[in-house]
């Protein structure tokens, strides 16, 4: 990847999330740790050289409330639970070790893109239907729920994969809004970068995963960095 890094930009309307994260709030607020699942596939897991986005996160908060609110006593701690090449389906049967059982302010849950990457496993509609029966789970339990959608990249874009991924995004942007859950449009803002700010897929892109699926160092840099403002401006402070 060439070093002349672009510019981008990160436009309110994606970014921004729709609900206030009043537990995660509280839970800053109070004297204990405080605990942020990440459940999703290899997105969160990570692969290979790059530091997948949950390492990044918890980096970005805890500097943040060292450096800005100057509270270096709040011990911020994001839990990755990720597993490469899974979707709702089979995360659902790790919820109760994964995520219940830490008992979290926040559950970040990454969807959708082994649906449409493997679609002669998955059926979009049926993991749409995980999704939904998972944010009713979890609000069931009194969680606060940021759902991730999939990542705009060459290989959900070939072939009969475009069609799909427009659907699985709709689909999951439709959870979200039925179970009245954030989501933070992963795929829009990517496809805003490469559109409006002519970020190549080559500086998109993992230069070493020959399925040309997987997001580069510096764009999960980007999309993390996104994830954090949206985060601080949700609890109700300043980015």
């Amino acid at each position: 990847m060439s070093d002349n890094l672009p510019t981008i930009e990160f436009p309110a309307a994606i970014v921004d999330l729709k609900y206030p994260l009043m537990r995660l709030r509280q839970a800053l607020d109070g004297k204990g740790p405080v605990r942020i699942v990440a459940m999703g596939s290899s997105s969160t897991a990570g692969r290979a050289d790059v530091v997948p986005y949950p390492y990044r996160l918890e980096m970005y908060l805890r500097q943040y409330f060292k450096d800005v609110v100057h509270r270096p006593d709040i011990r911020i701690d994001v839990l990755n639970r990720g597993k490469g090449g899974e979707e709702a389906n089979e995360e659902l049967v790790r919820f109760e070790a994964d995520i219940f059982h830490d008992d979290p302010a926040l559950v970040i849950w990454q969807v959708g893109t082994n649906a449409v990457f493997h679609n002669d496993q998955y059926d979009v509609d049926a993991v749409a239907g995980n999704i939904r029966k998972g944010l009713a789970q979890l609000r069931a339990r009194g969680f606060e729920v940021l759902l991730i959608d999939p990542q705009y990249v060459t290989k959900m874009l070939w072939d009969d994969r475009a069609e799909l991924s427009d659907k699985m995004v709709r689909l999951i942007r439709d959870a979200a809004n039925e179970a009245e859950v954030n989501l933070f449009q992963r795929w829009a803002l990517m496809r805003h970068w490469h559109v409006q700010n002519n970020v190549s897929f080559e500086q998109l892109l993992d230069p070493g995963d020959p399925d040309k699926l997987h997001q580069s160092d510096w764009s999960t840099q980007q999309i993390s960095l996104a994830l954090k403002s949206a985060m601080i401006k949700a609890i109700g402070l300043t980015a």
